[in-house]
C-alpha cells in the first residue's frame, strides 16, 4: 500500500533513499527530504506491507507528473515493489497528469511498463 511520507518516517525514507547511486552522500540526502517536505510540487510516499519496504518520489511540473526517485529496500527487490509502485502513481495520477520519468528513474520506469500485462481490447 502506497503511504505519503510523514516527517515521522524521516529515517525510514533517508534509509531507502540512500539505496539509490545517485545519492552519494548524507548532506545530499538531507536535502532530498528537505526538498520533499518544504516544496508543495514534491511529493513522497512509501510502501507499505507489514513493515515500509520502498519509497517513490515525484514532483509536478504543470501538467507533469515525474518520477525522480525509486528505491526498494534491497533483501526485498526483485518481487514487484518498484512496479507496483510506479503503477499506483500511475493510477493515482495519470488522469490529471502525464507520467514520466527523470533521466535517474527512466529506464526502472520503462522496464516496468514493458513488464506491465497486456490488456487485450
Amino acid at each position: 500500500m502506497l503511504i505519503r511520507y510523514k516527517k515521522s518516517f524521516e529515517k525510514i525514507a533517508m534509509g531507502l533513499l540512500s539505496f539509490m547511486p545517485e545519492v552519494s552522500d548524507l548532506k545530499m540526502l538531507q536535502g532530498i527530504i528537505k526538498e520533499y517536505e518544504t516544496n508543495e510540487n514534491w511529493n513522497l510516499f512509501l510502501w507499505k506491507e507489514e513493515d515500509i519496504l520502498g519509497t517513490i518520489g515525484i514532483r509536478v511540473e504543470g501538467r507533469k507528473v515525474i518520477i525522480q526517485h525509486v528505491s526498494v529496500n534491497p533483501s526485498h527487490r526483485n518481487s514487484g515493489i518498484g512496479r507496483q509502485m510506479i503503477q499506483r502513481i500511475q493510477e493515482n495520477f495519470g488522469g490529471q497528469y502525464e507520467i514520466c520519468a527523470d533521466e535517474a528513474t527512466e529506464s526502472f520506469v520503462v522496464k516496468c511498463e514493458t513488464q506491465r500485462p497486456s490488456s487485450q481490447v
